[in-house]
């Protein structure tokens, strides 16, 4: 038996050679796995939306959800646009907020937030609650004891006003919320609220709630409200009560 320089036997299979017809039977087998991946998300009625499946409402009924999303039964999971079902979730007028997910094998899953009530605003003998977006939750034909009233000027939806005085309520802490009586924001830049007692707060602008809400709590805590009291929060480092 001979040696060749290399020290290969002569007739010897080369070492480190791969079999070809193992090469094709791999490529193959790839082949015919992501033909049955692809058939299955996409061809088969293994993985299709059976059912839409609602949670976080209170006010809506589920009902009203499916149809603003509008994803027909049947259609493949992985074909659904999630965020084109999620706009179209939010745009029901009391959703604030939608996440769309997949829920293998069969169901499409939407949780949704709910526009909250915020403020009353009078409206003729009645009493409209809002969010802070100024969108109407419900009417009350009594005034509610957990919401303050707010006086603002022009369309209440969208209104500027109506955001600051939102805002001052969900900074406020709890013990000021049940005293206020009224949230004048008619002039957006000089805000007042009038509490149960008799004082008065005056909010100013609706810059720095956070700290104003700060130096107010202070204030009250040192100064218990009284008829006719009068606490400015406009300038929070010049706070002053007369």
């Amino acid at each position: 038996m001979s040696v060749d320089e290399g020290g290969a036997a002569d007739g010897a299979a080369p070492r480190g050679g791969s079999d070809p017809w193992k090469v094709a039977f791999v490529a193959l087998l790839v082949v015919a796995l992501v033909c049955v991946v692809t058939w299955v998300l996409l061809g088969s009625r293994l993985l299709v939306v059976r059912d839409v499946a609602v949670t976080g409402l209170d006010r809506m009924s589920p009902q009203e959800v499916v149809s603003a999303v509008d994803v027909a039964t049947g259609t493949p999971l992985v074909r659904v646009d999630l965020d084109r079902s999620r706009a179209r979730a939010e745009s029901l007028p009391l959703v604030e907020e939608a996440t769309v997910r997949r829920g293998w094998p069969a169901t499409l899953e939407v949780e949704v937030v709910e526009r909250q009530p915020v403020l009353a605003v009078p409206v003729g003998e009645e009493y409209r609650l809002v969010d802070g977006d100024g969108v109407r939750i419900e009417d009350s034909k009594t005034r509610p004891g957990t919401h303050p009233v707010v006086r603002v000027t022009g369309e209440v939806e969208g209104n500027e006003a109506v955001r600051a005085a939102a805002d001052i309520v969900e900074a406020a802490p709890d013990s000021l919320i049940a005293q206020i009586q009224l949230i004048d924001a008619t002039d957006p830049g000089a805000i007042t609220i009038a509490l149960g007692n008799g004082s008065t707060v005056e909010w100013g602008t609706p810059e720095g709630t956070a700290d104003k809400s700060d130096v107010l709590r202070v204030l009250l805590r040192e100064h218990p409200p009284e008829e006719g009291r009068v606490y400015d929060v406009g300038t929070p480092d010049l706070a002053i009560v007369r």
